[in-house]
C-alpha cells in the first residue's frame, strides 16, 4: 500500500465521544492508516463553550483536525476531502470526483440531518420517544434517502463505484446507527450488505474506541 500524503507524526483531532460527525474522521484515519491523537470534549461540562475551544472552532461544533499546514480545520465533509486528496478514496478523474461530491452533497442535504436527529433526540438525550410525530416525519424522509442509497448500492458494491470512497466514510456513521432512532433498515438488502462491507475494511474503527 502506498504511504499516505499525510502520513507522519498522529493528526490532532477535537471530537466527542459519541458524535457521528466525529466518527467519520476516525474512520476515515483508520482506513488510511493515519494514527491520530483524540481530544474528546465533553458537552455536558460545558468544554464546547469554552473560551479556548471557541478560539479554535467559532462554530464551537466538533470535529476540528490540525492540519498538516497547522491550520484547524472544521465540518467533517471538509475534513474527509482534506485526508482523501492524493490517495484513492478521493480518485482522481474528472467525473470520479464529482459523483463522490454528489453524495457528499446527498449525505448533508437529504440523509444526515433525517437520522441524526432521531438518535440524538431519541437515544442520546431522550427528549423524544420513536413514535413522536416530529420523529416519525423526520424517518420518513430518511428512509426515502436510505431507498435511494439502496438503488445505487443495487448498482455498485459501493456508494460511488466499484471502490469505498470518502461519500462511503461520510454515509457510513448514521446510517449503521440508524437503529438508535427507531430506524427498521432490514428491508434495505443492499444497504445492509454495504454495511457488512464497511465493517469488514481494514481500519474500520467503532464508534466508542
Amino acid at each position: 500500500m502506498a504511504c499516505h500524503p499525510l502520513s507522519g507524526a498522529p493528526l490532532e483531532l477535537i471530537d466527542t465521544l459519541r458524535s457521528g460527525n466525529a466518527w467519520k474522521v476516525r474512520l476515515a484515519c483508520g482506513y488510511m492508516g493515519l494514527p491520530i491523537m483524540r481530544r474528546t470534549l465533553d458537552i455536558p461540562r460545558g468544554d464546547l463553550q469554552a473560551p479556548e475551544f471557541g478560539h479554535i472552532n467559532p462554530l464551537r461544533q466538533v470535529p476540528v483536525l490540525r492540519t498538516r499546514e497547522g491550520a484547524w480545520l472544521a465540518e467533517s465533509q471538509a475534513i474527509l476531502w482534506y485526508l482523501g486528496r492524493d490517495t484513492p478514496w478521493l480518485p482522481d478523474a474528472r467525473l470520479a470526483q464529482a459523483q463522490v461530491a454528489s453524495w457528499l452533497s446527498f449525505e448533508q442535504t437529504m440523509h444526515m440531518h433525517n437520522f441524526a436527529q432521531p438518535r440524538l433526540q431519541v437515544h442520546l438525550r431522550a427528549t423524544a420517544v420513536a413514535d413522536d410525530a416530529h420523529i416519525v416525519a423526520l424517518r420518513e424522509a430518511g428512509m426515502r434517502a436510505a431507498a435511494i442509497m439502496d438503488g445505487q448500492l443495487a448498482r455498485s458494491p459501493y456508494i460511488a463505484g466499484d471502490a469505498p470512497t470518502i461519500a462511503d466514510i461520510a454515509l457510513y456513521p448514521y446510517t449503521s446507527m440508524a437503529g438508535e432512532g427507531g430506524y427498521d433498515l432490514s428491508g434495505l438488502r443492499h444497504v445492509a450488505s454495504w454495511l457488512d462491507r464497511m465493517r469488514a475494511l481494514p481500519g474500520h474503527v467503532p464508534l466508542i474506541s
